[in-house]
C-alpha cells in the first residue's frame, strides 16, 4: 500500500458520485471465505464435508443435491449463519463514511446482501450473479423472484441431521416446480427487475463528469466486473480508477495515469483511507 493517501482522499473528496465494484475479497475480509476450507467451514458444514465431500462453501452452493430437503438444509444453515444475524463490519462501516452524502451505486458478484444490511439503498446495487435472500422457480417458468429470509430461518430452526422437514420445501406458485435460491440458478438466473436500467441511469447521469470509480477485492482476471470498470475509466476522460487488493493489483497502461493502485488488505486500507479523508 502506497504511504500518501491523501491524493486518493482528495479525489474522492472532489467526485461527482463513485461507482464501487466488488467481488470477493470484500467477502473474505468480513470473513466469508467461499473458496476455503477453513476453520469456519469446518464449524459449521463440517457434516456435510463428511457426508458429502464438500471442501468450500462455492461447492456447497453448486452442487446437485440428493434431495431437497438436503438442499435447503445446506442453503439455510448458509443464510442464517452469515446472513440472519449480520452487523455491518468496520470495512463496511468505513466504506460508508467514505461515500459519505455522495451519490453512488455498487456493481458486486456477493450475493450475502451484506451492502444492503449495512444501509446502502438497494435500488442503488445490482448483485449480478443474484442473492441469497430470493428464490425464483428453478427451471424457471415464469419472471418472478420470491423473498426466502423467513422460510430459510423456519428451516434453519427445524434442521436435523442435515436435512429440514418435507412440509417447509418451497415449490413454485406457478408449476409447482421446485425453487432455487436466485444466485444458484447459474444460466437460468432470473435478474432483478430494473437493476441494470438503474445501473446504465446512474453512468448517463455522470458521463463526462468526476467519477470514482472504486473497486474492492476483484481479481486481475475478472471478466463480469473488472474489466467493464476498467473499459469505463479509459472511455470517461474525468473517471479516477481505485482499485484495491491483497496481493494482486492490475491497471492497464492504457488507464494508468488516472489510476491508483492499492496492495493491502481491504479493512486496513478503508481505515487509512477513511482517516486520510478526515471523515471521522
Amino acid at each position: 500500500m502506497v504511504c500518501d493517501l491523501k491524493p486518493i482522499a482528495e479525489k474522492i473528496r472532489e467526485a461527482d458520485a463513485i461507482l464501487i465494484g466488488a467481488s470477493n475479497g470484500l467477502s473474505i475480509t468480513e470473513g466469508l471465505h467461499l473458496f476455503a476450507d477453513d476453520p469456519a467451514f469446518e464449524r459449521w458444514f463440517g457434516d456435510f464435508k463428511k457426508k458429502y465431500g464438500l471442501w468450500c462453501l462455492l461447492q456447497g452452493m453448486a452442487a446437485r443435491w440428493p434431495s431437497e430437503e438436503e438442499k435447503w438444509a445446506f442453503w439455510a444453515r448458509l443464510i442464517h449463519q452469515y446472513c440472519s444475524g449480520y452487523q455491518p463490519t468496520q470495512v463496511m462501516l468505513d466504506l460508508k463514511a467514505l461515500v459519505g452524502d455522495k451519490d453512488y451505486f455498487i456493481v458486486t458478484s456477493n450475493g450475502e446482501c451484506h451492502f444492503e444490511m449495512s444501509g446502502f439503498a438497494p435500488e442503488k446495487i445490482e448483485e449480478i450473479e443474484g442473492n441469497w435472500l430470493t428464490m425464483q422457480c428453478a427451471r424457471p417458468c415464469h419472471p418472478g423472484l420470491y423473498p426466502a429470509l423467513d422460510l430459510v430461518e423456519r428451516m434453519a430452526a427445524s434442521e436435523r441431521n442435515g436435512r429440514v422437514p418435507s412440509g417447509l420445501i418451497p415449490r413454485c406458485p406457478h408449476c409447482g416446480g421446485p425453487m432455487e435460491i436466485q444466485m444458484a440458478a447459474g444460466p437460468s438466473m432470473i435478474p432483478r427487475e430494473g437493476a441494470a436500467r438503474r445501473y446504465r441511469a446512474f453512468l448517463e447521469r455522470y458521463h463526462g463528469k468526476r467519477l470514482v470509480v472504486l473497486e474492492l477485492g476483484v481479481g486481475w482476471r475478472n471478466r463480469l466486473i473488472k474489466a467493464p470498470l476498467m473499459q469505463l475509466v479509459e472511455q470517461e476522460p474525468r473517471a479516477v480508477y481505485i482499485t484495491v487488493n491483497l496481493g494482486e493489483v492490475f491497471i492497464p497502461d492504457k488507464i494508468r495515469d488516472k489510476s491508483f493502485g492499492l496492495d493491502g488488505s481491504l479493512s486496513q486500507v478503508l481505515s487509512a483511507l477513511r482517516a486520510a479523508s478526515g471523515r471521522a
